[in-house]
């Protein structure tokens, strides 16, 4: 209880000073006669805290169950699951419009960057846009030949170009503001020789970064590396894999611990639909898909 005394030559002054400071509600608790006037103790209730709505038990187990690190549970444990999804994690379309920055995919060797790029290269060119496709690993055997054979019946052609000076020679051929997709070596940003490969990279082809994530992994492991590549410069995470795996904590751990939306999903072997935007409905049907989550609404 907020309590206050109030002073005035009048009562009704008094008064007029309690309305205006404690509002109508105020409690009168006191009044007197002063010497040089009136004296009023007032009183204000606070405000009842609102009602904490009850954590759904069918909802904990099944994040648990999924490895959904458990300081997140608070704010997926309530209401609808989507808007829950939606509150919590970030999502944003992937720029693949003309004239936007060249997107360059990042992540662990494996992580689906390669497949990624032919997907996005095959909704583009199905949309009726070329892009200009661009590769940078030379590390691993067979990377460019593997991504050349992806991209080769779409009719467009690859460009290799494995350090920035290729890479900005690369980037000169442009042209109409055609969409840039770039794929990169495998690559763990925890280490510092990676890291300023990365941003060497990045800050030659003044690219979108994105961090490709594969599902399932060790969600503190999914945190980590999440994290180093944001520090990188990744400003969103594309999660592969999700047809493959079934527990998602790794996918939602990482996105709330680097602070980056979820822009694209891998969900299936096709080639024009095995990629999707990564959409708050996506992932929740996902959550609830398999055993052990029939309760989760």
């Amino acid at each position: 209880m907020r309590l206050k005394l109030f002073r005035a030559a009048h009562m009704a002054d008094a008064m007029a000073q309690v309305r205006a400071e404690l509002g109508l509600d105020a409690l009168i608790l006191n009044t007197r006669k002063v010497a040089d006037g009136f004296e009023i103790t007032a009183a204000l209730e606070p405000e009842p805290e609102p009602e904490q709505a009850l954590a759904d038990p069918g909802r904990i187990a099944a994040l648990t169950w999924h490895g959904v690190p458990p300081d997140l549970h608070p704010a997926l444990a309530h209401g609808d699951l989507e808007d829950a999804i939606a509150r919590a994690v970030q999502f944003e379309a992937l720029p693949l419009g003309p004239h936007e920055r060249p997107i360059m995919l990042t992540g662990a060797p494996g992580a689906g960057k390669t497949l990624t790029i032919a997907r996005l290269a095959t909704r583009l060119v199905m949309s009726g846009v070329t892009p200009m496709v661009i590769t940078t690993d030379s590390k691993r055997a067979g990377a460019t030949e593997q991504l050349a054979a992806f991209i080769r019946l779409l009719g467009v052609p690859l460009l290799v170009a494995s350090h920035p000076v290729s890479l900005a020679r690369a980037l000169a051929q442009r042209r109409d503001g055609a969409p840039v997709l770039i794929d990169t070596a495998g690559a763990d940003a925890r280490e510092p020789a990676c890291a300023e490969e990365l941003r060497g990279l990045a800050n030659t082809a003044g690219a979108y970064m994105a961090f490709v994530l594969p599902a399932g992994l060790d969600p503190a492991e999914a945190a980590d590396l999440a994290v180093a590549h944001a520090a990188c410069g990744a400003l969103s995470l594309i999660a592969t894999r999700l047809d493959l795996a079934h527990r998602l904590g790794g996918v939602i751990a990482a996105a709330a611990a680097c602070r980056r939306p979820l822009t694209e999903a891998g969900i299936g072997p096709g080639a024009a639909d095995g990629l999707v935007p990564f959409t708050p409905a996506l992932l929740a049907a996902r959550l609830t898909r398999f055993q052990g989550r029939d309760n989760v609404s």
